[in-house]
């Protein structure tokens, strides 16, 4: 009976066990979402929205992203990884580009003049 009882007390652990192993990898958080903005995305929050809580546009791809109707100060969030930066470009399309903002980095700027932002990867 007690052999009984131990290898069901035993086999219930290692189910609760398996349980708390698989709850956990499900439950795992993604790397970290940054005043609203994605890991792995860069944020432009609303004009004069200070501090950043909810973004306004979220960029995904590399590439040229052109804006509209940005006007004021707005904060840009890069919360990309692995060294990409965004660019803020007075022209469409990635075009006379004049700074820049590193990974995990953000800066609270007048987007009055800024037509676009290029999204890329560290270049080496």
């Amino acid at each position: 009976m007690r052999t009984t009882l131990r290898r069901a007390a035993a086999m219930a652990f290692a189910g609760v066990i398996a349980v708390v192993v698989a709850t956990g990898t499900a439950q795992a958080k993604p790397a970290d979402t940054w005043a609203g903005c994605p890991y792995g995305a860069v944020c432009i929050y609303p004009q004069n929205q200070n501090p950043a809580v909810s973004p306004s546009h979220i960029y995904w791809t590399y590439g040229a992203h052109n804006l509209s109707n940005q006007v004021g100060n707005h904060w840009v969030l890069n919360n990309q990884y692995d060294g990409a930066v965004v660019e803020l470009c007075l022209s469409y399309n990635a075009n006379d580009c004049t700074s820049s903002i590193a990974a995990e980095h953000g800066e609270y700027r007048d987007l009055t003049p800024v037509n676009s932002l290029h999204l890329r990867p560290h270049y080496n």
